[in-house]
């Protein structure tokens, strides 16, 4: 009986190791992905380890943490071969994420109409820029008129403008799980499940609206993009090796009582 005791008592240590490791920090695999106007998403996968719900837990996420530069991609060319993306003829990517910081209430807001998005949700920059290359493809002597579009100011907030020739304003906000929206068109965010989102195996998704305007006559005047960040949570090896540890112990004791 006291072997028993002390096999349960050491297996529910382990495994309340393990839920604490994890109320502090979970790895997490995912991407975040720029949707540009029709074309075909651009994803940037990355893994790293974010601190989930502040220093406790109960798994509801509250609060979400990473450091810079889990995403990041250099000179990502994509070309565009749809007539009906003309002029576009390709896209070079090159982005990485800032710090991100994300909580209850923190979520963003539409551009064009003003919706409030407050879920949960709060800032990560994305520092670089998308080369869109007009009437040639990227690295002819036809894409004069290239848009080299900032994206500073995505999952922040705020504009810049960029003078040259072609002239475009950029109009980022926070990221949010709720709905993003570039006038009427949207994109949805979300989390699950609900009730754990916060432990190993939890999943979250993040959504940032991108307004684009230039001086292009046309389809082309105004260019609605929207990031889409998606994060799985993982065990963290340390945990699997304590929980690889007490269930091991629990196998060896039931050997030494079936002897």
């Amino acid at each position: 009986m006291r072997k028993l005791f002390y096999a349960v008592a050491a297996s529910l240590l382990v495994f309340g190791l393990a839920g604490q490791a994890h109320a502090v920090a979970l790895g997490f695999s995912g991407s975040v992905t720029i949707k540009l106007a029709t074309l075909d998403p651009i994803a940037i996968t990355g893994t790293g380890v974010a601190t989930v719900n502040g220093a406790n837990a109960a798994g509801h996420l509250s609060g979400l943490q990473f450091a810079a530069s889990p995403f990041n991609i250099a000179n990502l060319l994509v070309p565009v071969t749809d007539p009906a993306a003309s002029p576009i003829k390709g896209v070079i990517l090159t982005a990485h994420n800032g710090a991100a910081n994300f909580g209850a209430g923190g979520g963003g807001v539409g551009i064009g109409n003003g919706t409030p998005a407050n879920k949960f949700g709060g800032q990560m920059p994305i520092q670089g820029f998308a080369k869109v290359c007009l009437f040639g493809t990227c690295g002819s002597s036809l894409n004069a008129a290239n848009l080299n579009i900032p994206l500073s100011v995505v999952g922040v907030g705020g504009f810049t403008q960029v003078v040259g020739a072609v002239n475009l304003t950029v109009i980022g906000a926070p990221w949010t799980t709720g709905t993003a929206a570039v006038g009427t068109i949207t994109a949805m965010g979300g989390a699950a499940p609900n009730s754990n989102t916060g432990n190993e195996s939890g999943t979250v998704q993040l959504v940032t609206p991108i307004f684009i305007s230039t001086n292009i006559a046309g389809a082309s005047a105004v260019v609605p993009a929207f990031g889409i960040l998606s994060l799985h949570f993982v065990p963290e090896p340390g945990t699997l090796m304590l929980l690889g540890s007490g269930i091991a112990g629990l196998v060896a004791f039931g050997r030494s009582r079936v002897r």
